[in-house]
């Protein structure tokens, strides 16, 4: 079974968020059950030069984009036992940041593209092509039209996984045709129209074999109007071949017992985490204290995550026995409450902004809970590295952190966290207070932070899900012909 993994970020090259978590981590796990498995992405301005001094140019062709024909390299690597291609034009990607310009629709029409046409060019040819989010969704729809016929191309199965539906890359339908030199076609019923606009998400949606999301309870959410974000009749009708799979985490990165970022080494040794918690309160200006519960938050500040409910009782948890340290950034208002907040009480709550990894994994180290109060989250990765580091998640149930954290119940002695349903900040509240009420009793800590201990937050089990996937799809399209040419 070959796979080619395209995706606009993977670890350990470049990473903004979640998805490059995935797309480094579950080629290796997928490597480990007999997968071939290699990954394609934009060579950015961003990869570390200790990683593209490992690459070598194995083809240059050019790429149509309108009516422009654009330079592209590919350039290939093997690292960590996985094989790596880059797409090289630095017009398009030798810049600062991934994502945030104003001619994203191009650059990311460009890289569609380019995957395609690099089949041609690169020593591999995959069984399927596995997509991740919009920057990608439109290599399925070109490889069904325009390649359609391709003898290099036609079998090629495709599997598009879904890891926020809130980013469509929806752009305006004049400049789609022209990137993609289209006319009115391009946005017939079966084409990737939006409100008015184009969706390059919606390519994916429509044209690939498999869709995937990053955990069952988000795949059944999608589907509803309150989640779906206008495309809830689109995933309706493709609920046959939707699936949810739980994300997993790399839990050699992860781990405690060898995270060369904490102070002390430990597994399941509540008195060895404890004195990385005095080091993070003394590294972050806190008040140091083994007894006083310690809330962790690493986030963007923003909306989705829930930071409004925490604005709305912010004083009243600063207010209880607690300590709150934050590692993150996003709106102002956000970071702006913290800062005034830190600066009233700078022993019990503070804020590092930005973006600092090594920090992070101390913060999930030192605190005895960690705090995500979702308004929605496809799956969500933090609440699986605080069960790693045994730090008790206090979340909302929605997406993948309903299907990861299971209440504590007093009554059988179950559960590996603190839930609550209803998006309301004073429901939050109490159930950080009652998770507090626990923390003060250690017999009953200790066997809530045992039960988070049992769960498997690998990709082991995630993996064997996505075997099963694509050996169904493969088992399918040999018994039936590929998909019509559109």
């Amino acid at each position: 079974m070959k796979l080619l993994f395209a995706t606009s970020e993977a670890v350990p090259l470049v990473k903004t968020g979640g998805l490059a978590d995935v797309a480094g981590s579950l080629p290796k796990a997928l490597s480990e059950l007999g997968a071939e498995v290699r990954i394609i992405l934009p060579k950015y301005g961003a990869i570390p030069e200790s990683y593209v001094g490992q690459f070598e140019t194995i083809a240059t062709f050019t790429v149509r984009v309108g009516w422009r024909s654009q330079y592209c390299g590919l350039l290939r690597a093997e690292i960590d036992g996985i094989v790596y291609y880059l797409i090289d034009n630095e017009f398009y990607f030798m810049r600062g940041g991934l994502y945030g310009y104003g001619d994203d629709a191009e650059r990311f029409v460009f890289f569609s593209a380019a995957v395609v046409e690099s089949l041609f060019h690169m020593d591999y040819q995959p069984d399927i092509a596995h997509c991740h989010d919009w920057q990608t969704g439109l290599i399925p729809f070109l490889l069904r039209t325009r390649y359609a016929h391709d003898p290099v191309c036609h079998n090629i199965a495709t599997v598009y996984t879904i890891h926020n539906l809130k980013y469509q890359g929806v752009f305006g339908k004049e400049l789609l045709k022209d990137l993609l030199n289209s006319g009115d076609e391009l946005f017939g019923s079966e084409g990737i129209e939006f409100y008015g606009a184009g969706s390059c998400m919606k390519g994916g949606l429509v044209y690939s074999d498999k869709l995937t999301t990053v955990s069952p309870s988000y795949a059944n959410e999608i589907q509803t109007e309150y989640y779906g974000e206008k495309l809830d009749g689109l995933l309706r009708s493709r609920a046959h071949d939707l699936i949810g799979i739980v994300n997993g985490i790399d839990t050699d990165s992860f781990d405690p017992m060898s995270d060369a970022a904490l102070e002390v080494p430990y597994r399941d040794s509540l008195p060895r985490k404890r004195k990385n918690k005095l080091a993070l309160q003394r590294e972050m200006g806190l008040a140091e204290s083994e007894t006083t519960p310690l809330i962790g938050i690493v986030s963007r500040m923003v909306d989705q995550k829930g930071f409004d409910l925490v604005e709305a009782v912010l004083d009243s948890i600063v207010a209880a026995d607690v300590q709150l340290a934050i590692v993150g950034s996003g709106d102002w208002q956000y970071e702006e409450m913290f800062r005034r907040a830190a600066e009233r009480q700078p022993d019990k709550v503070s804020a590092w902004f930005g973006f600092n990894d090594a920090l992070a994994r101390r913060v999930y180290a030192g605190s005895d809970m960690y705090l995500m109060p979702s308004q929605f989250e496809p799956c969500g990765l933090s609440q699986l590295i605080a069960l790693r580091y045994r730090s008790v998640p206090i979340v909302r149930e929605t997406g993948g952190l309903r299907d990861t954290v299971t209440p504590y119940n007093e009554f059988t002695g179950t559960g590996n966290g603190f839930t609550f349903t209803n998006y309301n900040a004073h429901d939050m509240l109490f159930t950080i207070e009652r998770a507090i009420a626990f923390y003060n009793n250690e017999d009953v800590w200790k066997q809530i932070v045992a039960n988070g201990a049992k769960d498997d937050c690998s990709w082991k089990r995630s993996a064997k899900s996505y075997m099963s996937l694509y050996a169904e799809l493969l088992s399918s399209r040999k018994e039936n012909n590929p998909w019509p040419v559109i």
